[in-house]
């Protein structure tokens, strides 16, 4: 029960600082490392993991978010789509991915597609790749695409040829993704000894594994 109060506290406080924060994203976009593309969860803008953002910022990455995404309330596909849209657009390359939750469903699907030899890998943080079984019961069409049934969850976990470039970080204890975020065939599966969906974005050792994909 700690760890429910404490992740959806962590969740509302920063939703609160994302409707009122001013900070241009563009004021992150340079720097001389490997460039980083944030993709967050559903219902989050970029501003959900603006600490995050910062932080690598602040170790020399120049960080992109996709404004088009706006609340990621999209369809996979389509998200997908506008990622890979920006990535060449912007002659981008050698990219590292850094999503949550949804976002690294999104992320996933850009590097099995046309845009894959543009990505470096992902980090994916609590990201649900069987699915939740808790999404056949949500009210809203775009949540119950992430159920374990549903044919786009098992069209993706059939592409096994990105899962190599992937880093699925997750708490032990997902109150949002009950069947948990391992990834068979991923590059490291990280299993942190906390608890929540939300909260694991501010642990240190999320940092570390970007820092480990992107710096080495």
């Amino acid at each position: 029960m700690t760890w429910w109060i404490a992740d959806y506290a962590y969740a509302a406080a920063w939703q609160l600082r994302a409707a009122v924060d001013r900070t241009d994203p563009r004021d992150f976009a340079d720097g001389t490392g490997v460039p980083i593309v944030m993709l967050p969860g559903v219902y989050e803008t970029w501003r959900f993991m603006q600490p995050m953002i910062a932080a690598l910022h602040a170790r020399g990455h120049p960080v992109h978010v996709l404004d088009a995404w706006r609340h990621n309330r999209r369809p996979v596909d389509e998200a997908a789509g506008i990622l890979t849209a920006f990535l060449e657009a912007a002659g981008m390359t050698d990219v590292v991915l850094v999503a949550h939750s949804k976002g690294g469903l999104a992320g996933k699907t850009a590097m099995i597609g046309r845009a894959g030899s543009r990505i470096r890998g992902m980090v994916a943080i609590s990201t649900p790749f069987r699915g939740s079984r808790y999404a056949r019961w949500m009210p809203v069409r775009g949540l119950r695409a992430l159920a374990p049934t549903h044919p786009s969850i098992l069209a993706l976990g059939r592409h096994l040829d990105a899962d190599s470039r992937i880093v699925s970080v997750y708490a032990r204890f997902d109150p949002h993704i009950p069947e948990g975020s391992e990834l068979a065939g991923a590059r490291r599966n990280v299993r942190l000894d906390t608890g929540g969906h939300f909260q694991v974005l501010a642990d240190p050792r999320v940092i570390a594994e970007i820092a480990t994909m992107s710096e080495n």
